[in-house]
């Protein structure tokens, strides 16, 4: 009997509570980042500083979590999952406190610094110890429950922290967390793990290499707006031959990941231990599984976006009817993510995950022919759902694989490169969704304008048509009031950029759906067998 065909021994169920302790450490971390948005209007209120300074504490974090990732990674194969867990949960607990307590946005900054790098340990930490208390079934749907409480912690965070910031302030809102890290400190002494082991050494090499590079891909991304996509605009920092300092990040970024990959190859190949060990990435299968998760990880970030983006900024709503606005959405995912693993058994990853890119193909078609300057329309909501279902069921289909794929011992490796693609994926889909949708809606207004017959040329130069971007009607008529344009004029105007935003966002989903279609391509090499015959990947059975 082959690896592939043996059916894998029957295993006691282990207790469900260690579980709990990583369950909601994901919360921990997802709630966070979710927080972060909704508490952005009081960070500017209290601190007296702009938006953008603010929002660099998001982009700190995610960062943190990209760059530190992989030494993360090894620093608890050296230490031992368990303690390191316990540490780290405790550094995000002091992080938690500094937010509270924060005297000015640096603060904030900082806080998010080191949450963010607490977190490029605990969620390597947390791939590695399923590994050590679940097997089999349990597994999966222990894997499956890490995608559902980044769902929960989503539309929660809107929730909570859209009510305490309009009631309280938005500090209460990370006391909650501080609460919750204590819980998951007390409930860790559940958590069983092999001792580390010191002879593991951490490439230092490597982890400059791998970090950098990192580092400038986010920043790439994560300013082609404000930046510019290929010339330097004005905002930009510098430029190079009046290029954009964003799309040599991001160039520079990519070299310094290729570097790292050789560097890894050539230290594996001398017998030194790599920062990550390429042998969960060995096979084609693997590799599929990660090109698959950073796809739909990139369109669950472009759509996550996009709703608010929409709700908020056209039609001028609160975060908490954002929050409505994504339940269809983040409680399918919720749902669909603990679902899926029932289906293991009946159903390969393969069909499960290109049966699952048809849906969120289709759904983003559907939503680019249905949808309007309204989110609240029933086939709105039933594209939500669709892509929702498909989503849930691809992120937790396609982490699964790659623990599955790899001995015990290298959970943690398979962590870091789970918490590095989504990381990323994240970045680069927020970046490719707000510079596809801008860069559509300003064709879309020059288009428009020159073709109206009720905007004069002498208008029209009085309004800055080479920074179009999204603003409410409201908005447009106050910029509007303070040039000579007619009432007649005005009303044209703001015609013309509600169908503008509209015939963007069609656009853009329907080239979302695009990408998605693509992505069946990776899913159709992901493995064909089902869940009772994994083969067995530790060292001995290669």
């Amino acid at each position: 009997m082959s690896a592939t065909e043996a059916v894998a021994p029957v295993i006691e169920k282990a207790s469900w509570r260690p579980m709990i302790a990583l369950f909601c450490a994901q919360i921990l971390m997802s709630f966070n980042v979710a927080a972060l948005p909704v508490s952005l209007g009081g960070m500017v209120d209290d601190f007296g500083v702009p938006p953008t300074t603010v929002s660099t504490a998001i982009v700190m974090y995610g960062i943190a979590v990209a760059a530190l990732v992989m030494v993360g990674a090894k620093l608890g194969q050296r230490v031992g999952w368990v303690l390191i867990f316990r540490i780290v949960i405790g550094l995000f607990a002091v992080a938690e406190v500094m937010m509270i307590f924060a005297p000015t946005v640096g603060w904030v900054i900082g806080a998010q610094a080191l949450a963010g790098a607490s977190a490029a340990i605990i969620v390597p930490a947390l791939v590695a110890l399923i590994a050590e208390n679940y097997r089999g079934t349990q597994q999966a749907t222990a894997i499956g429950s890490l995608g559902s409480a980044r769902a929960i912690s989503g539309f929660s965070a809107f929730f909570i922290g859209g009510a305490l910031g309009t009631l309280v302030g938005w500090r209460p809102v990370f006391a909650i967390l501080v609460v919750l890290a204590v819980v998951v400190f007390i409930l860790s002494f559940s958590l069983r793990s092999d001792r580390g082991d010191s002879s593991v050494k951490i490439d230092v090499v490597g982890a400059i290499l791998i970090g950098l590079g990192i580092v400038l891909l986010t920043l790439g991304f994560n300013n082609l707006n404000a930046w510019g996509i290929i010339e330097a605009r004005p905002d930009a920092p510098f430029d190079i031959l009046g290029l954009s300092p964003a799309i040599v990040f991001i160039v520079v970024g990519i070299v310094l990941g290729q570097a790292f990959f050789l560097w890894t190859r050539r230290r594996t190949k001398t017998g030194r231990v790599p920062l990550i060990a390429l042998s969960v990435l060995r096979s084609s299968r693997e590799r599929s599984a990660v090109y698959a998760m950073f796809i739909i990880v990139l369109l669950e970030a472009a759509i996550n976006f996009t709703i608010p983006l929409y709700t908020q900024i056209v039609q001028g709503r609160t975060p908490f009817d954002t929050s409505l606005a994504m339940i269809p959405f983040n409680l399918t995912v919720f749902v669909t993510a603990m679902l899926v693993v029932r289906f293991y058994r009946r159903f390969s990853p393969r069909t499960i995950g290109v049966f699952s890119f048809i849906l969120t193909t289709a759904a983003l078609a559907w939503l680019s022919l249905v949808v309007t300057n309204n989110w609240e329309t029933l086939p709105t909501i039933l594209g939500l759902i669709v892509f929702g279902i498909g989503q849930g069921a691809l992120v937790t289909l396609v982490f699964n694989v790659l623990v599955t794929a790899s001995p015990k011992e290298l959970a943690g490796d398979v962590g870091s490169v789970r918490g590095t693609t989504q990381n990323l994926a994240s970045a680069v889909g927020t970046a490719i969704a707000g510079a596809l949708l801008v860069t559509i809606l300003g064709l879309n207004v020059g288009q428009a304008v020159i073709a109206h017959p009720k905007l004069p040329e002498s208008l029209t130069s009085q309004v800055d048509l080479d920074n179009v971007n999204f603003v409410s009607n409201d908005r447009l008529r106050d910029v509007l009031a303070q040039t000579d344009a007619s009432p007649a004029q005005v009303d044209a105007a703001v015609q013309i950029n509600e169908q503008a935003r509209l015939d963007a966002l069609r656009l853009g989903l329907l080239m979302l759906g695009a990408v998605s279609a693509l992505a069946i391509i990776p899913a159709a090499r992901l493995p064909r067998y089902r869940s009772h015959e994994i083969p067995d990947p530790s060292p001995a059975a290669d």
